[in-house]
């Protein structure tokens, strides 16, 4: 079975699943997202037929969403936190840093599909920023050679 038949049935069953709940568009995204890693462009216009939609409106609820992803993440995904308490404890020196070592920006993926860079504004770890999310580990008072550290513990070189 190829990929695009996959996607496309995930997205089916996801679709008809909550195709009837109220608001039922983010709960698809969420779903199809969670069960993908991202939302694949030609998911949208069956989205968009299920819901009576036009695809202009899921495509705008998509790309509005800093959580909604367009293409697929890297096999780690960095959440590094852009929030005020990180941002005073270093945290614009940390971002540039990464996004130099990685060579991308947020919402993109490093050229061998390891690293994805993504911001988010709380880890909740305000007492120990600046911090950075990696899958399900939070990491805090991250620094260029814990950032480093970390990612060589990962196994990867960056």
């Amino acid at each position: 079975m190829t990929e695009s038949v996959t996607t496309h049935a995930v997205v089916q069953e996801i679709t008809n699943s909550l195709k009837h709940k109220p608001g039922a568009l983010l709960p698809i995204l969420h779903g199809v997202q969670d069960a993908l890693g991202y939302i694949p462009a030609e998911s949208i216009p069956e989205i968009a037929k299920t819901l009576s939609l036009s695809r202009a409106e899921v495509h705008g609820v998509v790309s509005f969403y800093h959580y909604f992803r367009e293409t697929p993440p890297g096999q780690h995904t960095i959440q590094l936190c852009r929030a005020e308490s990180c941002q005073s404890m270093g945290g614009k020196k940390l971002e540039e840093y990464i996004k130099t070592k990685l060579g991308i920006d947020f919402h993109e993926t490093t050229a061998d599909g390891k690293f994805s860079l993504e911001p988010v504004y709380c880890l909740g770890n305000c007492a120990c920023s600046p911090a950075m999310q990696i899958g399900k580990d939070i990491y805090g008072r991250v620094s260029t050679n814990s950032f480093d550290a970390t990612i060589v513990a990962l196994g990867e070189s960056a």
